[in-house]
């Protein structure tokens, strides 16, 4: 992780988070342990995310705990099934994972799709148990 800041940040120093910021570290920490949190609250400096983007990510950020949504449905919302391609490559980009929730998007029919970090499908997966998504009543009666 430090290497990838560095890429990303080559002036960056290491030192101790604000408060803010520790809280949101904790709550991702508790969550990787199998705690459901809710980040609705954390604070994210959104301004260098590019508008398409933030226009996908508030609409994800609708999708709840424990639910799931596609790249077609989010696609959709915005206007255009044809953008789902888009809306992956937004959420691939996401830079406040777990936190802006794109792990609860699926591919079409419910497959698990990509999963951009570390441990990709099988982590998605896991934080989508953590929140009960596979729940029995959360499920589909029937399967086409």
């Amino acid at each position: 992780m430090e290497a990838s800041i560095r890429r990303a940040c080559p002036g960056a120093v290491e030192g101790t988070p604000p408060g803010a910021v520790a809280a949101v570290i904790g709550k991702i920490a508790r969550l990787c342990a199998g705690e459901p949190q809710d980040f609705s609250d954390a604070p994210l400096d959104r301004t260098r995310i590019e508008p398409f983007a933030a226009r996908v990510f508030t609409v994800l950020e609708r999708t709840g705990f424990g639910e799931t949504t596609t790249y077609g449905a989010i696609a959709a919302t915005l206007g255009d099934k044809a953008l789902s391609r888009a809306v992956g490559a937004a959420l691939g980009a996401n830079p406040f994972p777990i936190v802006i929730p794109c792990h609860r998007v699926l591919a079409a029919k419910g497959a698990m799709g990509g999963f951009s970090a570390p441990g990709g499908a099988a982590t998605k997966r896991r934080l989508l148990e953590i929140e009960g998504a596979f729940a029995a009543e959360r499920l589909p009666l029937f399967t086409r």
